[in-house]
This record gives structure tokens, sequence and C-alpha cells, in this order.
């Protein structure tokens, strides 16, 4: 099987890109920054492809690459992702760049590459395509007080997952009569550079999740996964 893991030079998507590998997967690193994207790369056996989501050109690149490298793709999985430093707990003061800036990557570059990636899927015998989203996403613990979002108030970041949800649900739909299956996985709030390393799960937790959805038999279910609670439905 042939992988390709967007924003694979670090944190989850590191640990997915190694977790895969483990498994005889042939994983295709994707990251902006070729020295450290081969190095990452270098270490888990895998092989570095540059690839920025957020220009039309690197993804059409990526994926003509890919095509005369393999002629398919097995499994996609749309990592990469950002929650912007100049980012305000309070919506009010999120300014609009920040906005579009998050959108970017975490909405229009899992769409980007989704779209250029999608033929390549399509002559797999059972592609996969996971999306990593987050529990911010979620509209009822993010009015629920008691929930542990409730205080990450965050405007960009918590829409964008909420919008690519939404962008899962639609690929699912389309490829429903199809052996693609599409997913959104949440990893939990794990220790990555998004965070300083505060969350209380480690990275190679928070891939779990993302790896199992990758490698569902063809019969397997198309849904959400969250690691503590098995493969849950739309």
């Amino acid at each position: 099987m042939i992988a390709l893991i967007t924003g694979a030079t670090k944190g989850i998507g590191h640990q997915i890109a190694r977790l895969l590998a483990e498994r005889d997967v042939t994983v295709l690193a994707a990251g902006r920054d070729a020295e450290r994207g081969q190095r990452a790369a270098d270490r888990i056996g895998a092989r570095f492809v540059q690839l920025d989501v957020t220009s039309a050109e690197s993804v059409a690149s990526a994926a003509k690459w890919i095509e005369a490298e393999y002629g398919r793709l097995d499994i996609l999985v749309n990592n990469a992702g950002v929650l912007l430093p100049q980012e305000d707990p309070a919506p009010s003061a999120t300014p609009v760049d920040v906005l579009r800036d998050t959108y970017e990557t975490n909405v229009f570059g899992v769409v980007a590459v989704t779209n250029a990636m999608l033929p390549l899927l399509r002559r797999a015998p059972a592609a996969r395509i996971v999306n990593m989203s987050s529990g911010l996403a979620s509209l009822a613990q993010a009015t629920d007080p008691q929930s542990s979002s409730w205080e990450h108030n965050y405007l960009a970041y918590n829409s964008s997952k909420s919008a690519l949800n939404m962008v899962t649900v639609a690929y699912a739909k389309e490829l429903a009569g199809t052996p693609i299956k599409v997913n959104a996985a949440d990893p939990g709030y794990c220790a990555t550079d998004m965070n300083g390393h505060s969350g209380p799960r480690t990275a190679e937790q928070g891939a779990a999740a993302a790896v199992r959805l990758a490698l569902l038999d063809a019969g397997g279910p198309t849904g959400s996964y969250q690691d503590e609670d098995g493969v849950l439905p739309w």
C-alpha cells in the first residue's frame, strides 16, 4: 500500500507516518521544509515529498510525482494543520487575516490535496481518506460549560475544524458508492508544538486513530474515530 501523509515531519503526522511504515506501508511523508522533511522521513524509512498544501503548484507537483513513481495512492491522511500563535481566545480580538490563513491550511488545503489525489486514490482497490479533526470542532462540546472544550474558544481554529468535518461528510457522500472510505479522526489533546506540548496524550496515542482508519478493511464503516471509544457513525 502507498500512503501520503501531509504535515508528516513532526508531531502527530510524523507518528502516523511511523506507525504505517512499521506495518509495511510505503509511506510518503509530506512537508514544506525539504531539509527537515528528509531527515524525518529517513528516521522512519519513509520517502519525503515536498508539499505545501496552500500552494496549488506544490500540490499539483506532488500529485504528478506520485503518479509517475507509483501510479496510484491507497491512503491519504490530511494531517497538516495550524493553530496560529496570533490567535486570541477572544473571538472579537481575532484578526480576519488569522481566520483566512487558518482556513487556507485547515480547510482549503485539505480540499486541494484531496481533489488532486482523488484520481490516484480511485486507482487503488479500496482507498482510504482520513482527515485529522479535533474535539474542538464539536458544537455540542463547545456549548457545554462542563466540557473541557468550553474554555478553548478559538474562533479560527475551532471553526476551521468544524468546517473540515462537513468537508469530510461531503466527500464521504460523494464516494459512498465506491470502495473509497472517507473518515475524520479526533486524536485528542496531544502534546505537540502546536500547544507548547501541554496535552496529556502523546503524539503516538493521537496517531493511533488515523492509523486504524487508514487500515480499515474494505467492508469497514465510514464515520469518525476516537481512540477511546472506537468507530462511531456519523
